[in-house]
């Protein structure tokens, strides 16, 4: 089974809330058979049915409770399409909605936004994270308005979205003053049969990494694995193994979290980008991030 395609996910939602696909073409100002058309190929990529007919009734099969399940949480019951610019005038507030994914440092996420918190007296943000596939799909619906990642989005998420590059930054391994002591000499090399803690494999860089340390013979020893930089960083300060983070932020993970740093690979890259759901950047807070992060955080 490939990809799921947002659209269709959307609108087998908004058929299974409304009861049928003639109500639903209606609030969506679709026609009935774009929207069961839109249905049948969802249907076609899961290999399942998503509804049975009842009488003149659509029913939810099986496989559509699953569904719909996934679709209610990904999309939220009973929020609406922020389809019109939020921030204007008439809201009383400029209120900016920022997902970031869940690898990402935190500390890189303040920085990345940091500049735009001064664009408004009444600016209101809001902060949400989560795995990558889940807030592309709110970007997807407009539920928030830019997405900080370390991967950019591709043919595989089945969304239309944009990447705007922000820059990037060296790699640097900390360790707890125990460990350091031991693992400091000889790095890089010295991480070969070293306990490690890294992220996921939903994210680039963990790739990235296990590309170079495979080209250095180097054969760490997995600690753990984690979605979470914030849950990494902790259990690496607790001494559980060796982690990495940008360089661009070496002095504060040092500071914050009382641990040593081994050494940076500048062969090992990590990028970040914002990803918007349009390829001419209009909403004046993320061209601010963009900017501020270009000329400042990653010069």
């Amino acid at each position: 089974m490939g990809p799921i395609n947002y659209k269709h996910l959307y609108y087998f939602w908004q058929v299974a809330k409304q009861g049928s696909i003639v109500k639903a073409s209606q609030s969506l100002s679709i026609t009935p058979q774009t929207i069961s058309g839109q249905i049948s190929l969802l249907e076609d990529r899961l290999g399942h049915e998503l509804f049975i007919r009842v009488g003149r009734k659509l029913a939810l099969s099986d496989t559509g409770h699953i569904a719909m399940r996934y679709a209610e949480e990904i999309f939220g019951l009973g929020k609406e399409l922020n389809d019109v610019l939020r921030g204007s005038v008439t809201t009383g507030s400029s209120e900016f909605i920022v997902s970031a994914a869940s690898a990402l440092p935190k500390t890189i996420v303040h920085k990345i936004i940091q500049p735009c918190l001064t664009l408004a007296p009444n600016f209101y943000l809001r902060c949400k994270e989560g795995p990558v596939q889940s807030i592309l799909a709110e970007l997807a619906i407009h539920e928030v308005d830019v997405v900080l990642s370390d991967t950019p989005v591709g043919s595989e998420f089945s969304i239309k979205a944009y990447n705007h590059h922000l820059g990037n930054s060296p790699i640097s391994f900390f360790a707890s003053p125990a460990l350091a002591k031991c693992y400091a000499q000889g790095f890089p090399n010295s991480l070969n049969g070293a306990p490690v803690l890294l992220p996921t494999q939903q994210y680039a860089v963990r790739q990235l990494f296990d590309t170079w340390a495979e080209k250095r013979a180097i054969v760490p020893i997995i600690a753990g694995e984690f979605d979470d930089s914030a849950l990494m960083k902790s259990f690496g300060q607790s001494g559980l193994g060796i982690f990495f983070m940008p360089s661009t932020i070496t002095e504060e993970v040092c500071h914050s979290f009382d641990v040593v740093c081994l050494g940076t690979v500048d062969e090992l890259t990590q990028q970040f980008y914002a990803i918007s759901a349009e390829r001419k950047i209009k909403h004046p807070a993320i061209a601010t991030i963009v900017d501020g992060a270009r000329d400042e955080l990653f010069k």
